[in-house]
């Protein structure tokens, strides 16, 4: 059960109570005052405390629990948990705010060179040992792919993800699942002008190549030649 106290839930009466609730446990839990594993009282003691309907309890709880903060437990042990949402599910809300943005390609991927090019060395210096398989895993994925002629974008925004992960940054991690969507955007509108494959994996087997040798200018010289021929190409059909 939570360690908290009356005091700590105020009591709602507005007309968006719902989300008064969840502005409320959010800030409670900034401040430290609820923490992830935690319980929350019972959906009557919340009712007395916040003085609302059962019904705006559960629309709350539906919202916090979409954000990825909270876990409802069925059976003897059940109830309202706190959780700490994902990078995964962080990123896909950043990704759902800049796919709603005015975003050309070309806007994209002068953001992916920042982007990735800064991030590089922790991810040269940080990858373990099961990051480096996965992405010789990738490669070879997309190797056997282009042979069959069934390489997509996909493929290619999944490595680049990976590569972000390395980092073990939960900041960056997010930052590049938020990228996805863009990413593929971008890429497709990439492919338009010059179909991507053999190239292209090949770069990303000397980037894995690089990360396994602890090399960052080997593979910032491999990633700044990879990215600048995309940014190329979509400037050229944006031109």
């Amino acid at each position: 059960m939570a360690t908290n106290t009356p005091e700590m839930f105020l009591p709602v009466n507005v007309d968006r109570a719902s989300q008064v609730i969840v502005d409320q446990i959010k800030a409670l839990i900034r401040e430290g005052k609820l923490k992830p594993g935690e319980r929350l009282p019972s959906e009557r003691e919340l009712c007395q405390r916040f003085n609302v309907s059962r019904v705006t309890v559960r629309e709350a709880f539906r919202v916090l629990e979409t954000n990825g903060l909270l876990t409802i437990r069925v059976g003897s042990r059940g109830g309202a948990f706190l959780t700490t949402p994902s990078a995964e599910r962080l990123g896909e809300g950043l990704a759902d705010l800049i796919s709603l943005a005015p975003l050309t390609a070309h806007n994209v991927t002068e953001a992916r060179i920042i982007i990735e090019l800064g991030t590089l060395p922790l991810a040269v210096e940080r990858a373990t040992e099961d990051d480096i398989a996965a992405l010789f895993a990738m490669v070879e994925e997309a190797e056997q792919a282009v042979e069959a002629g069934k390489y997509n974008v996909e493929l290619s925004a999944r490595f680049h993800t990976r590569i972000g992960q390395c980092t073990h940054n939960p900041a960056i991690e997010m930052l590049m699942q938020s990228f996805n969507g863009p990413m593929r955007m971008s890429l497709e509108e990439s492919h338009i002008s010059a179909p991507m494959g053999q190239q292209g994996v090949a770069e990303h087997r000397r980037l894995a190549e690089a990360i396994e040798a602890r090399n960052v200018e080997a593979a910032r010289t491999v990633m700044t030649e990879h990215l600048g021929r995309t940014a190329e190409r979509v400037r050229t059909q944006t031109s």
